[in-house]
């Protein structure tokens, strides 16, 4: 039985390190996976694998990733049922969102934040930046743009002490509409 996963990697086509979606589908043939596709160049990867145990796939694919291209590239999976849920999540009033000017930015990590890891990063709410905390994601309001906002994917890090990588909502959602769960 075959499962679809979504990978969402960190560090691709960004500061300088540069993967073409091509080389990263045949990188991911490599790890024995699936019905491999990318979803623009950010670091999306759409495959099925067997793998059941999908922490166990994300260091396979992390592994893999760090002996091919050189580097650490922090790797979330979601099943397409998970990724449904997290699109479809509404953690801020519609009225937020339908202003042009903001927008909904999705992290993944991969476990819950901790309650001190959690206070912190809501600690660092304000007119433009607003947080909400759901199972494995954070969704980060953003009120401005964001090279204006003052917070950004490293400071998430520093302030919850652990790998993420950043995704606009509208690409999640249009990756959820794409590669429905089953």
């Amino acid at each position: 039985m075959m499962s679809r996963y979504i990978a969402f990697l960190r560090a691709i086509n960004v500061g300088g390190h540069t993967v073409k979606m091509e080389s990263l589908r045949t990188l991911f043939a490599s790890f024995d996976l699936a019905n491999i596709e990318t979803f623009i160049a950010s670091g999306n990867v759409i495959f099925d694998s067997a793998e059941i145990d999908a922490q166990a796939l994300e260091k396979t694919i992390e592994s893999g990733l760090r002996q091919a291209l050189g580097y650490d590239v922090a790797t979330f999976l979601r099943s397409s049922a998970e990724l449904a849920e997290i699109a479809y999540y509404q953690p801020f009033p519609a009225a937020e969102l339908d202003t042009p000017i903001h927008a909904l930015y999705i992290a993944f990590v991969r476990a819950a934040p901790t309650s001190a890891a959690q206070q912190k990063l809501l600690a660092l709410r304000n007119e433009i930046n607003d947080f909400q905390i759901h199972k494995r994601e954070i969704y980060w309001l953003c009120r401005t743009r964001s090279s204006e906002s003052g917070f950004s994917g490293a400071l998430l890090e520093k302030t919850i002490g652990m790998p993420a990588t950043l995704r606009n909502a509208t690409t999640v959602k249009k990756l959820a509409a794409k590669y429905p769960a089953p």
